[in-house]
C-alpha cells in the first residue's frame, strides 16, 4: 500500500499500559477466545475514545479491565508502534507505570499474569506489542556496571 493511499484510511489511537511491580515483573493479560487476537497476551489498554486525551483514555481503560486507579502523573511515555493494515491505520502507545491503586485483577480478561521481563518474548502476543516488548526490556534490565 502506498503512503498516499495509507493517507486515506481511518487512524486508531490505543493505548497500552506496562504496570511494573517492584520486582521489576510486567502485569499481562489473555484476550477472550472469542474477541480479535483471541488467546493472544498483550499489555491492558485500549482504544482512545473522541474527545479523550491518551492518559484519560489509560485511566479509563486501567479501571474498566483490571480495577485499579492510575494517576495521569504516574504515567509515562515509553514507546509507540504503527500497524498499518488495508483497513485503517493503528498507533499503540505504551506508558510504563509504577505506581496504581488496588489491586489489578483479569475483569474481562480471560487469565492474567505477572511476568519476568525477559519471559515476554516467549508469550504470544499481537503484532503490534513485539516491538514494544523490546523497548521495555531495554528500560528494565537492570544496567550493568563498568568497572
Amino acid at each position: 500500500m502506498t503512503a498516499a493511499k495509507n493517507a486515506n484510511l481511518q487512524t486508531i489511537l490505543v493505548v497500552a499500559a506496562a504496570l511494573v511491580a517492584p520486582d521489576a515483573s510486567v502485569f499481562v493479560q489473555q484476550r477472550p477466545i472469542a474477541k480479535q487476537h483471541g488467546g493472544l497476551w498483550e499489555f491492558p489498554g485500549g482504544k482512545v475514545e473522541a474527545g479523550e486525551t491518551p492518559e484519560a483514555a489509560l485511566v479509563r481503560e486501567l479501571y474498566e479491565e483490571l480495577g485499579i486507579m492510575v494517576d495521569e502523573g504516574a504515567m509515562r511515555p515509553l514507546s509507540f508502534t504503527t500497524v498499518p493494515s488495508p483497513d485503517r491505520n493503528l498507533v499503540l502507545l505504551l506508558y510504563r507505570i509504577d505506581q496504581w491503586s488496588g489491586t489489578p485483577f483479569a475483569i474481562a480478561a480471560q487469565h492474567a499474569a505477572w511476568v519476568d521481563v525477559d519471559s515476554l518474548a516467549g508469550l504470544a502476543m499481537p503484532p503490534a506489542d513485539l516491538p514494544l516488548i523490546q523497548v521495555l526490556a531495554r528500560e528494565l534490565r537492570p544496567t550493568r556496571s563498568r568497572d
